[in-house]
């Protein structure tokens, strides 16, 4: 359920930022919101308190975020509120910024390797990446793991490409469990 608010709410977000002409500048109020908001959660406890009246809390998100924020993430801020859905103002944040990134062409890609990567490796890496998928920039993350033993995997969206020494010693694995002698 969260999901679908979330893309409904994304999608209107999204649409409205379009249509003004000011994409950028609602995604970069999103991504500052998505930090205030997770560092103060205070804020959200206080709009979801059943005791508080609608009127009260949209009073509220004036007095905050009035002259603060576009009137398009105002006005978003104040319909999610009068809507009751609150919670689900970081979950939307998150899947606007992700249609923006896809709308410009931005890939969120997630390399884990056995050991840290040189900056020369994750320069070829990332080339690589960007030569081979229909991205013309990547937002990287690095992780380390060693129990991947050698390679690496990459995350891409819902795509995984594992070309790690662990799994390929569990599917060698499966392969001769899957043998039978006679």
């Amino acid at each position: 359920m969260a999901k679908l608010v979330s893309k409904v709410y994304g999608d209107a977000l999204f649409e409205a930022a379009e249509e003004k002409g000011q994409t950028d500048e609602v995604y970069e109020e999103a991504q500052a919101l998505s930090g205030i908001l997770s560092e103060n959660g205070e804020l959200i406890r206080l709009l979801d308190h059943p005791q508080i009246a609608g009127e009260e809390k949209l009073r509220i998100v004036e007095n905050v975020f009035s002259g603060r924020v576009s009137d398009i993430m105002l006005g978003f801020l104040a319909a999610a509120v009068e809507k009751g859905r609150q919670n689900d103002i970081p979950a939307v944040f998150a899947y606007f910024s992700a249609r923006v990134k896809e709308q410009k062409g931005i890939g969120t890609a997630q390399v884990t390797t056995a050991v840290a990567l040189s900056d020369d490796q994750k320069a070829q890496v990332e080339k690589r990446l960007l030569d081979t998928t229909p991205y013309v920039k990547f937002e990287m993350q690095y992780c380390v793991d060693p129990s991947l033993i050698g390679g690496m995997v990459i995350r891409i969206g819902d795509r995984v490409v594992d070309s790690s020494i662990k799994s390929r010693l569990k599917d060698l694995k499966k392969q001769l469990l899957d043998v039978q002698l006679a």
